[in-house]
């Protein structure tokens, strides 16, 4: 995938990664599955512990270490081999990421300055240098992928939408995912720092005050649901492992869903099993739901 030889330096490794980056994305001619496919070839040999995982895997180790990279899962992603391993993957669609990424991009460029090339924005010292929001932005689009590759682990089962219009022409929900334990909003997101709750609403030392997660997720999920006539089961914010303690819960008010906050490695388990003490849908309610949401779920632009 990144057209190079087993034999490569980190560097070179580097450069084709980054070439194969921007030749694929779909702004520039590519396809959402081949820029999907280069990121998850970086996630398999990007650090020297991942590339030596992926070569006693490519090349045969009769005795491969514990938590050798396998398949299509990363290291906490509950994902079963079975998916992996016969190809019945999660059906997706959209684009994960993809309009924040562009956002970035023109943030970044404009904080440069006008007529400065910036020939790699995402270059370690410039993304260092910039402000705090620019930097955030790329986290926030590395938060939605990285997401969207766990979810693609879970099965044929399950079905994802990703960067999906909520109708009003100004929010969107990062992910909409329908399983047999339900129908559920995701938050991807990554302020950098640990999160909690206060008040029914996230709060942390990089969340701007004048930012209210908890409640945009929320107003947003009620338009989507106004537009395509479904109910969500529940809400997940999904954030680093490590920036939450345990998993806090926004209750139930009125007709709104449950909001869950939980670290990256306990999504799947939750998508799969459900909140303790809820309801699972029927198999032909869930093949019902998936064809009114394939019907009326629209994509934002990038």
């Amino acid at each position: 995938m990144l057209g190079v030889s087993s034999q490569a330096t980190d560097e070179e490794l580097r450069r084709a990664y980054r070439l194969k980056l921007r030749k694929t994305h779909p702004d520039v001619g590519g396809s959402a599955a081949q820029f999907h496919a280069v990121q998850i070839a970086w996630e398999r040999v990007g650090s020297a512990e991942s590339r030596a995982a992926y070569d006693r895997t490519r090349f045969g180790d009769p005795e491969p270490t514990a938590g050798a990279f396998s398949g299509s899962s990363t290291p906490g992603s509950g994902s079963s081999s079975r998916s992996s391993q016969t190809g019945l993957k999660t059906r997706m669609h959209g684009h994960p990421g993809g309009q924040v990424r562009q956002r970035y991009l023109t943030l970044i460029r404009e904080w440069a300055g006008r007529g400065t090339v910036v020939d790699d924005p995402y270059l370690p010292s410039l993304v260092r240098s910039a402000p705090r929001g620019i930097r955030h932005t790329l986290a926030k689009a590395l938060a939605e992928e990285a997401t969207a590759h766990l979810v693609s682990g879970l099965g044929i089962g399950f079905t994802a939408w990703h960067d999906v219009d909520c109708g009003n022409g100004r929010d969107k929900l990062d992910h909409v995912v329908l399983g047999p334990a339900g129908l559920f909003g995701i938050l991807s997101e990554d302020w950098g720092s640990t999160v909690s709750l206060r008040r029914g609403e996230l709060v942390g030392d990089e969340i701007p005050d004048e930012e209210d997660p908890v409640h945009s997720f929320q107003a947003s999920a009620k338009s989507f649901t106004r537009l395509v006539r479904v109910r969500f089961t529940g809400l997940i914010v999904v954030v680093p492992d490590g920036d939450v303690d345990g998993t806090p819960t926004v209750a139930k008010r009125g007709r709104h869903p449950l909001v869950i906050v939980v670290p990256r490695s306990r999504l799947n388990g939750l998508l799969r099993d459900g909140f303790p003490g809820m309801d699972r849908g029927s198999f032909e309610k869930v093949f019902e739901l998936r064809s009114t949401l394939q019907n009326g779920i629209r994509f934002v632009s990038s």
